[in-house]
């Protein structure tokens, strides 16, 4: 391509049809003629990089010569000709002495990147999926604040790498946190700062198969992210039905397993708190076979008609592993949390806490000690004890007014409730396909691994809306369902 159809008082004219191959990948070029002198040769570079990674230029693409280039771009021919050297030397471009500038073979073209996850439909208008808090009530004046404070205070050397069990201070202020908020057995020794729950299955997961255990119970129905996270550390799950104090003992016994995990305070998704007798039954399967209770207390902060049950950890450190974070409390994105574990497993975590991360950033484990030094921590949490209340009340209340019969279940505690509505709802796959029609995202029972039922049961998180839609919501499904009928019951004789 030579320079005769170019206009040199403004951007380089389009490529006519049929131009060498490289023209397609031209327009990724011109920002190099429009910026400033000192970065033109840069942003040359940077394009040409682009158009190869991109594979808008192709493998074995002759480039035009550098005088071409640079007459075509408006540019000089040292800033084309330093562009092609580094790219050369870096692998995109191969040189032929004689023979010009061709496209490497080195670069596999890259296509865009998929997304973790999938976008939002359009036109939600509520979302009951539980596990989330309402983020608008974290405490961003106090946490300014304690980072201010924390900024000023910190000394230099604390800046190195960290203890990988976690800095001291937090350590400190969480075992005085848990013992006395959630009635655990802790010292600053036994606590191990991690980046929330599921790093602590993780590293309990490969400290586990490092030992030759060869799976875990979990709940069912429970937390589908149990599953994926021992599966990350090799080692296979085994589902285990629950009744109605907690996870039924005999198919515990029967299934040979030594560790499982449970979620006693508040069970995910049913709801209920595990009874006395079946924790003493379960601590007591524990110490029969050297087994291990995990214990996700995942929202056993959240009790709204009395206080909260304490841990089972408490009753017996040696056989429970007790873990926790900040992601219901204050925001899962802070990536905070807490790791307990019996005397035996503390030096195999640690280490591989160390070979994981080198341990949790130094800043936001000072902020959050001081957060809860302070007492803010208490406070926020009663702030959100009050709000959440109120939100469960809205629930119950909306859910009585356009859902004649339904029964409501774990409304004690947590941040979800259990609705099973009647059987003339049903069937269930229809109910949530006309919901998700209104605008409202909504998840039964069966997709966390309960078995199917008659009629329509619903976990409703509730935290993250507030009352008004709520309201909304519930209206919007009851409407649904009513604007295409109910399955209607026979009346009676």
């Amino acid at each position: 391509m030579t320079s005769s159809g170019t206009n040199r008082g403004g951007p380089p004219n389009p490529a006519p049809v049929g131009a060498a191959p490289w023209t397609a990948a031209w327009e990724l070029l011109l920002p190099a003629a429009a910026t400033p002198p000192r970065a033109r040769g840069r942003t040359l570079q940077t394009a040409l990089r682009e158009a190869v990674r991109s594979g808008r230029l192709a493998p074995g693409t002759r480039l035009p010569s550098s005088r071409e280039l640079a007459g075509d771009l408006g540019v000089s021919r040292g800033l084309v000709t330093e562009a092609y050297e580094q790219l050369t030397a870096e692998g995109y471009l191969r040189s032929d002495r004689g023979a010009g500038t061709w496209v490497g073979g080195a670069v596999r073209a890259v296509g865009p990147l998929a997304r973790d996850r999938a976008p939002r439909p359009a036109g939600v208008r509520a979302d009951f999926v539980a596990g989330t808090p309402d983020l608008a009530l974290f405490p961003r004046a106090a946490w300014a604040a304690a980072h201010r404070g924390v900024l000023a205070e910190l000394p230099h050397h604390a800046l190195g790498y960290p203890d990988p069990r976690g800095l001291p201070r937090l350590r400190t202020a969480l075992a005085e946190l848990l013992v006395r908020r959630r009635g655990v057995v802790a010292d600053a020794e036994r606590v191990i700062v991690v980046s929330g729950v599921a790093q602590a299955m993780a590293l309990l997961g490969f400290v586990l198969h490092a030992r030759g255990t060869p799976g875990v119970g979990v709940e069912n129905p429970g937390s589908p992210e149990h599953g994926s996270l021992f599966a990350s550390a090799g080692i296979g799950t085994v589902p285990l039905p629950l009744d109605d104090e907690g996870l039924a003992l005999a198919p515990l016994q029967a299934s040979g397993v030594h560790a499982v995990v449970t979620t006693p305070a508040h069970q995910f998704p049913t709801g209920i708190a595990y009874s006395a007798r079946r924790r003493t039954e379960l601590l007591g399967w524990a110490r029969s076979v050297d087994g291990l209770v995990i214990e996700d207390d995942y929202d056993g902060e959240f009790r709204y008609d009395r206080a909260p049950v304490g841990a089972l950890q408490g009753l017996d450190p040696e056989q429970v592993a007790y873990t926790g974070s900040v992601s219901k409390s204050l925001a899962p994105g802070l990536r905070l949390g807490w790791l307990l574990v019996p005397a035996s497993l503390v030096e195999e975590v640690v280490e591989r806490k160390r070979t994981m991360d080198l341990g949790n950033p130094v800043l936001d484990q000072a902020l959050l000690a001081r957060f809860v030094e302070r007492g803010d921590y208490d406070r926020h949490l009663r702030r959100c004890r009050r709000a959440y209340r109120e939100r469960r009340d809205v629930l119950v209340a909306a859910l009585e007014e356009h859902f004649p019969g339904a029964r409501v279940s774990g409304i004690a505690a947590g941040l979800h409730v259990v609705a099973a509505l009647p059987d003339r709802y049903g069937p269930e796959d229809r109910f949530l396909g006309r919901a998700a029609a209104a605008g409202v995202v909504v998840r039964s029972s069966a997709h966390y691994g309960e078995t199917a039922v008659d009629g329509v049961r619903l976990v409703l998180g509730y935290a993250h809306l507030p009352p008004a839609r709520i309201r909304d919501g519930v209206r919007l499904m009851a409407d649904a369902v009513r604007d295409h009928g109910a399955r209607r019951e026979p009346s009676a004789p």
